[in-house]
């Protein structure tokens, strides 16, 4: 039998999928604790696909043009670290052997930024499709852009695996849905169909017919019968690849726990370790080394890592095909590589002037819709939309086309009512770089959008959300469209930055901030009824507004209150302040649009804005009051509303609730006295 024969290469292929497997096994039960099932029947894909068609380059996983492949299942983890290990990433057996460990590179759920060669943090199901469909578009963009009939500069293409439970869950078949709208070819999705769910088989609660669902979709679908025929596999793929109209479907029809005896296609096999008996059963059937955990050939790895040389050739090459673009195409290729590594281009912000109070009154929204433009104009990959309310959000780009199939280029992208993809496939594309990603709906339907506005927060990656109709001042729609409990629920989410403007020079600055921003995502909290442009006591009050807090009006004298406001509450609170200041009470307002920047803002700093030594204090925010007992302090007041709104004008409501100036006077006299 000769080396290259088709006989050696199938049995070096069972090897190397047989390896995979029995990592998964050893890891988890080393563990104690773990998915071993999933793993073990999608080996045989996970091999092909990153052997033979995934385009990547083990020692530089953040190579741009490179293949992205997502593991939207992230339960699953031990398959992508068992295979990043073998081709050659930054991953040692020990770190295998530490899987679910205290500060190992191997956590029960793949994290963006903690592990070589991973794309995004996934988990929560669904989560990862939507990622890898914003990377998709991210990639169409950038090649439409960027690509010229010389060179195609940007080209490659989105890989995600998922399963049952993926499909099960909203959030994907809202993305799905508007990625066959898109005609997204170079996003390829592999289904793992092995029919086992947590609670046993998946015909208890999940028995549509996926690819008819898909075609529906426009998406181009394929099955695959056998899990196990690496043949079969390669030529699905390699023929998903080969589709230039609409994304892909893989149906692929696998085993739970493939090879062990007594629990594949049992639910047993889905989130336990196997048992040590069961392993060695089950390596004896697969004809794996029943009495050496963590066996890994010499044979497997030196074919595996292959890769190395592979990714580095291609890598090189593109490196090659790069510099001759920047040759050909000096305008174009500066800017490309400023997107890629995230750098603003010279002046972007210049053409942001200070609003006089000759543009007002004007709703936070509306000034954030002419804030976005100006931007717009210099900064070329800022690209988002809204989830069907652009004309409410002021989320349109003037002069720029719709995303759309016949036109990548376009920077408006119609999400249409589809709140949580959208939410994902911002982080999709912000994960991908070369975009700066925005998208806008109703404060109220942030709720809808949380698990992927956490996630966005957990990777520290940097979304904005443009969140508009802040309040009960939305007014006649009621308590429904009337956002209460919204803003404190953002608030406390770790790493979210949450920016209420009380007017459009506040907007200004926050739209500033958040496209400077890059450690993590922004939320901007607008208006929809119009605001005063407020003038400042300070000249440079504007800047402060990155610490957070500033003083937006002061007596001048040593306040006997401070009044602190956010949003469309603070013009009250400058009345109020001006009304108390006639009848002898000096005042400071301070203006608190982002409570997270105050508290990393120097001790100094937020001393001098709130003095511990004045104990008499009003908060107003039109919101739940939670949270903000931490400046009312223990004799301080918080005007709030803790209940749900109703339907009336919203100037009625906010007078009903004590969100008027004259509720502010009535307790600062009180107070003071």
């Amino acid at each position: 039998m000769g080396k290259d024969s088709p006989e050696k290469r199938k049995d070096l292929d069972q090897l190397c999928i047989n390896t995979i497997r029995a990592l998964s096994m050893d890891a988890v039960q080393k563990a104690n604790s773990g998915h071993p099932g999933a793993p073990m029947g999608l080996a045989p894909l996970a091999y092909t696909l990153w052997t033979r068609i995934l385009k990547h380059n083990p020692a530089n996983p953040i190579w741009f043009n490179r293949d992205r492949f997502i593991l939207s299942g992230g339960h699953a983890s031990i398959l992508l670290y068992s295979i990043l290990y073998l081709t050659g990433y930054d991953i040692s057996l020990e770190d295998i052997k530490s899987f679910r460990q205290w500060q190992s590179k191997t956590p029960g759920h793949p994290e963006y930024g903690h592990t070589p060669g991973v794309e995004t943090t996934t988990g929560p199901l669904g989560q990862g499709f939507a990622n890898a469909v914003g990377m998709a578009m991210a990639e169409r963009h950038l090649a439409a852009c960027y690509n010229t009939k010389e060179c195609g500069i940007i080209d490659h293409h989105t890989f995600v695996v998922c399963g049952d439970g993926d499909l099960m869950e909203g959030i994907t078949a809202e993305a799905a849905s508007l990625a066959g709208h898109l005609g997204l070819s170079k996003l390829i999705c592999i289904y793992d169909d092995n029919k086992i769910s947590i609670e046993g088989t998946t015909d208890i609660a999940f028995t549509e017919d996926v690819c008819a669902r898909f075609k529906s979709y426009n998406w181009h679908v394929q099955k695959v019968e056998d899990g196990n025929d690496v043949d079969a596999i390669l030529k699905a793929l390699k023929k998903a690849k080969a589709e230039n109209n609409k994304p892909s479907l893989i149906m692929l029809r696998t085993h739970i726990a493939y090879g062990s005896p007594n629990k594949q296609d049992t639910a047993d096999a889905h989130g336990s370790p196997l048992g040590e008996e069961e392993i060695r059963l089950t390596k004896k059937n697969l004809c794996c080394p029943d009495d050496a955990p963590f066996c890994v050939s010499d044979e497997v790895l030196q074919f595996c890592r292959k890769c190395l040389d592979k990714g580095k050739n291609a890598e090189l090459k593109w490196q090659k095909q790069m510099k001759s673009y920047e040759n050909d195409f000096p305008v174009l290729a500066p800017e490309l590589k400023d997107a890629i590594n995230g750098i603003l281009p010279e002046g972007w912000d210049s053409g942001l002037s200070p609003f006089s109070k000759n543009d007002g009154p004007i709703a936070t929204r509306s000034a954030s819709g002419k804030v976005l433009n100006t931007i717009a104009k210099k900064v070329a990959n800022l690209i988002g939309g809204s989830a069907d309310l652009a004309p409410s959000n002021n989320t349109i780009i003037k002069g720029s086309l719709d995303f759309q199939k016949d036109s990548y280029n376009g920077r408006n992208i119609r999400f249409g009512v589809r709140e949580h993809a959208m939410g994902a496939i911002l982080s999709g594309m912000a994960l991908h770089k070369g975009i700066r990603p925005f998208g806008g709906t109703f404060l109220v339907f942030s709720d809808y959008m949380r698990p992927s506005i956490r996630l966005a927060a957990l990777m520290k990656i940097p979304v904005i959300y443009v969140f508009t109709h802040d309040s009960i001042a939305v007014g006649e729609d009621g308590p429904t469209h009337q956002p209460v409990e919204h803003i404190c629920s953002l608030r406390v989410i770790p790493g979210l930055t949450v920016i209420r403007p009380c007017d459009a020079n506040e907007t200004k600055e926050a739209w500033r901030l958040a496209v400077k921003n890059t450690k993590g995502p922004v939320a901007l909290i607008l208006s929809r009824q119009n605001l005063p442009i407020i003038e400042r006591t300070e000249s440079n009050s504007e800047s402060l507004l990155e610490n957070g807090a500033y003083i937006i009006y002061d007596s001048g004298q040593n306040p006997s209150l401070i009044i602190i406001a956010t949003g469309s509450e603070v013009h009250l609170a400058i009345d109020a302040a001006k009304t108390l200041e006639q009848n002898g009470i000096p005042v400071r307002v301070v203006s608190m649009p982002s409570r997270e920047l105050f508290e990393k803002s120097p001790k100094e700093y937020k001393e001098k804005v709130l003095p511990q030594n004045v104990s008499n204090r009003i908060v107003v925010e039109a919101g739940v009051t939670m949270g903000w007992e931490h400046y009312a302090g223990d004799k301080g007041e918080i005007i709030g509303i803790d209940l749900f709104g109703a339907s009336a004008p919203g100037g009625t409501l906010m007078k009903n609730y004590g969100f008027t100036s004259d509720n502010i006077v009535q307790k600062g006299m009180k107070m003071v006295k």
